[in-house]
This record gives structure tokens, sequence and C-alpha cells, in this order.
């Protein structure tokens, strides 16, 4: 079993619960599951999940652990993608995929 990181459970809980995905809080929430929680990986973590559009990421974490495997092409051969500018849309795509990914 893959293992997954108890940071990331935490701020998933937090936010399930409707309260502030903070250092102090997720520090709170390790030590209360018996993990020895790093107050500076809570900071960066915290840091970089505040401005998070959760409701958004977790539709499209749903949405591409749903979705089927996409079927090879003719022949084996693989086609080539034209390269695209990444819109914001898409780098917030690209994020959810990210977040899905760790959650196997």
């Amino acid at each position: 079993m893959t293992k997954v990181d108890p940071y990331l459970h935490a701020v998933l809980l937090l936010h399930g619960a409707g309260k502030d995905v903070s250092k102090d809080s997720l520090v709170s929430v390790l030590k209360a599951a018996g993990v020895e929680a790093d107050e500076a990986k809570a900071n960066v973590l915290a840091e970089a999940v505040k401005d998070a559009n959760w409701d958004e990421l977790l539709k499209a974490a749903t949405t591409v652990a749903a979705a089927p495997a996409a079927a090879p092409a003719e022949g084996g051969e693989k086609k080539e993608e034209k390269k695209e500018e990444v819109s914001e849309e898409k780098k917030e795509e690209q994020a959810a995929e990210g977040l899905a990914n760790l959650f196997g």
C-alpha cells in the first residue's frame, strides 16, 4: 500500500471541517494523530495552499480519478502532440492532477 503524506491528510481534514489551514492547525492535527510534526514543513504547506480553490481542485481530482485510461493509438505508435501555451486554467488542472496522483 502506498503511504500518503500525513500533512496532506491534515490539510484535507481541516478543509473538510471548514477550519483554517494554518501552521498551528496543521501541527495540532498531526500531533493528535501521533505524528511528530515539523513546524517548518507545516508552515510551508499552509502558505502553499492558502489561496487554493479547493472545490475546483477536488472536483478535478475526482474527475481525473474516474476517467478511463486512453486506448493506445492504432499500431502502437504515439501521435505527436502540439505544444500549447499553458493557460492559467490548464495550470490549475495540472495541479489537480498532481493532487489526485498523491491519493492513488
